[in-house]
């Protein structure tokens, strides 16, 4: 439901939007729990959320989302302002934004995503940051020690058992490629036919896995699911070492989005309860990595 208030912050903002400084249509409040997000007919509004600035560089975002529109996974970008992060895309017309419950109820839904995924990372794009997993948990760390919350019991002997993590993946890294990093379920858009991509905070040059893994965690898949997005990303099976580092990334995707939650929780950022979403984030990455798969996915990735 779109606020009086949240009206007023979008009426602020449209005079600097040449072709919206006259918009008098409707105006609908769309999802997001950084940032907010609104269409406006055939617009779609993004004004970037409060503190947001610490941890996100919108000049490498506003580049990768330019690039992703070209390649055909991101829809068209119709305005930037480089120096506040507003940005005005195309709204695509009859698509799902999707959820948990929409990736287990829409056919084909797991498979479209391994497609876009698999096309975003054949594209040769080159985004300009990299997404480096353990310095991003440096930096979020960080950050957080200039704020005023607790970090979950036993963080930090996880993050150092997760050295082994590390070894494992540096030892045979696969090639970085454009990924999108972030990739919540609400940050596609389903027509049915097409799966599409949006909001390139996080993006950078990453190892491929990752975005498979993340989605994996944040659709809430089953192994159905997972299966089926993973198939249709490689058009077959993936090898050992391949489906390890899916594994590896699903607990490793929870150890850094704990940081990310305890930010917003900092930030009295009110979408969500972040301190149950952080607490529940890293429960789930210690639950994974003290299992004998979670083993066994590591020591294919050394091993291969």
């Amino acid at each position: 439901m779109t606020s009086e208030s949240d009206i007023e912050l979008l009426k602020q903002a449209l005079p600097t939007i040449p072709f919206l400084r006259s918009y008098k249509g409707p105006i609908e409040r769309l999802g997001g729990l950084t940032n907010m997000v609104f269409r406006l007919g055939e617009y779609c509004v993004r004004l970037p959320g409060k503190g947001t600035e610490e941890y996100v560089n919108r000049q490498n975002e506003m580049v990768a989302a330019q690039a992703a529109a070209a390649i055909g996974v991101s829809p068209e970008i119709l305005y930037v302002d480089r120096a506040t992060g507003e940005m005005v895309s195309r709204f695509v017309e009859g698509a799902t934004t999707m959820s948990p419950e929409a990736f287990k109820s829409v056919p084909g839904a797991p498979a479209r995503a391994g497609i876009s995924f698999r096309k975003l990372h054949d594209s040769g794009a080159v985004f300009p940051a990299r997404f480096e997993l353990f310095a991003m948990i440096d930096e979020y760390l960080g950050v957080l020690a200039t704020k005023n919350v607790a970090l979950p019991d036993g963080y930090h002997a996880i993050l150092r058992e997760a050295e082994a993590v590390r070894e494992a993946l540096n030892a045979h890294p696969l090639p970085n490629v454009a990924c999108h990093c972030d990739p919540l379920c609400e940050n596609f858009l389903d027509t049915g036919h097409r799966m599409w991509m949006v909001d390139w905070e996080y993006c950078g040059m990453n190892d491929p896995m990752w975005d498979l893994a993340d989605l994996s965690v944040e659709g809430e898949f089953d192994s159905g699911q997972e299966e089926e997005m993973i198939q249709a990303y490689f058009g077959g099976q993936p090898s050992a070492s391949e489906r390890g580092r899916i594994v590896i990334y699903k607990a490793m995707c929870d150890l850094l989005w704990t940081l990310w939650g305890l930010i917003q929780l900092a930030n009295d950022n009110r979408a969500t309860d972040f301190r149950a979403y952080a607490d529940e984030r890293f429960a789930r990455c210690r639950a994974l990595m003290h299992t004998d798969g979670f083993r066994s996915a590591v020591a294919d990735v050394l091993h291969r």
